[in-house]
């Protein structure tokens, strides 16, 4: 079967390694010269089931509130870039936001993340990719009682899904991550989660794209991918300003897939938000975090990857404006320099 998959990050090329070993005729379409040159670029880096979460909880509406008016907001709304389209995304979120629909979102969220990991752990075995991944664990981090507290919900839940947690005090912690100890902020407590992972997206998606060439998948770069149609029932594409037949599409472009789906009658639930990231080289192994932390108070997670610290978090809604503010920067720094200073 010829598959002609759309988009070139993670999810397109692993879509694209699976149905070559399948033995399709596969190629892959992409407007970037190379893998993983836009969201799967400089993520986080987390491989994190028990932490897989829908933003749509219960107490989301009134932290909302308090986060718009924070220096260092984990959300971000630009108002002058409000569309309809945001609005109807926002209004859908905010629809989700009732415990019985989190705990709901929040199992079946769980399960796919578990399954996606235990995946890569067989992918990774057969095909010995190297991408900076560690196995040790994610903490998430509380500076406040409250928000020590208000695990009790989550615990709950990964008892139900059978994954493994520690709840930590302040010197659980430090203890879980050695480098918490030099932190200038006082700390709560945690949960730690010990069977999650870590690893440099970027890396792991430009190897497998090479063992997905050498398995016979076909690459187009610097191609754009203009539109899809239907006809009789059957999908076309226009592809470089060209037209494309093929027995299947995967449509994997992140943000940009509604566009593509709606002259299909497709509507996908999706709405472009921006995150923000920056990675710093490791100088003193002693004050360096040893996997993956989640600070609860910022919303950013703090990742090593190899002899670098990835930071990213962070939520703005702008549409498809992809300017970054300096200013944002801040907030990533205020976070990993207070817990692990130098």
């Amino acid at each position: 079967m010829k598959v002609v998959i759309l988009g070139a990050g993670v999810v397109g090329i692993t879509t694209a390694y699976y149905s070559a070993l399948d033995g399709h005729d596969v190629t892959v379409v992409d407007r970037m010269s190379g893998p993983a040159l836009e969201t799967s670029f400089a993520n986080a880096g987390e491989i994190s089931p028990g932490y897989a979460s829908p933003w749509a909880s219960p107490d989301v509406p009134q932290k909302a509130l308090k986060w718009l008016l924070m220096e260092h907001a984990p959300l971000i709304i630009q108002y002058h870039k409000l569309s309809p389209a945001m609005v109807a995304w926002c209004l859908s979120m905010l629809r989700n936001c009732t415990p019985a629909r989190y705990t709901a979102n929040k199992e079946k969220m769980v399960r796919l993340a578990t399954y996606s990991r235990d995946m890569l752990r067989e992918l990774r075995a057969a095909e010995s990719i190297q991408y900076d991944h560690r196995t040790l664990g994610t903490l998430q981090l509380f500076r406040t009682q409250k928000q020590y507290d208000g695990a009790a919900r989550d615990i709950e839940v990964l008892k139900a899904g059978g994954i493994d947690f520690e709840l930590l005090d302040a010197s659980g912690c430090r203890r879980a991550e050695p480098g918490l100890a030099h932190a200038t902020d006082p700390i709560t407590g945690g949960l730690r989660l010990p069977g999650d992972e870590t690893g440099d997206c970027f890396k792991f998606t430009n190897a497998l794209a090479a063992i997905a060439e050498a398995r016979g998948v076909k690459f187009r770069w610097n191609t754009s991918i203009d539109a899809l149609s239907e006809s009789g029932g059957k999908v076309s594409a226009r592809i470089g300003g060209q037209p494309v037949e093929a027995d299947a599409f995967v449509l994997a472009c992140g943000a940009w897939s509604p566009l593509l789906a709606r002259p299909l009658g497709i509507r996908l639930p999706v709405y472009p938000v921006k995150g923000y990231s920056i990675t710093v080289p490791i100088t003193d192994e002693t004050r360096a975090p040893q996997s993956t932390l989640l600070d609860e108070t910022f919303k950013v997670a703090i990742t090593r990857l190899g002899d670098r610290v990835r930071v990213g978090g962070m939520a703005e809604l702008a549409g498809f404006d992809r300017s970054l503010k300096p200013q944002r920067q801040g907030t990533l720094e205020r976070s990993v320099f207070s817990l692990f200073p130098g």
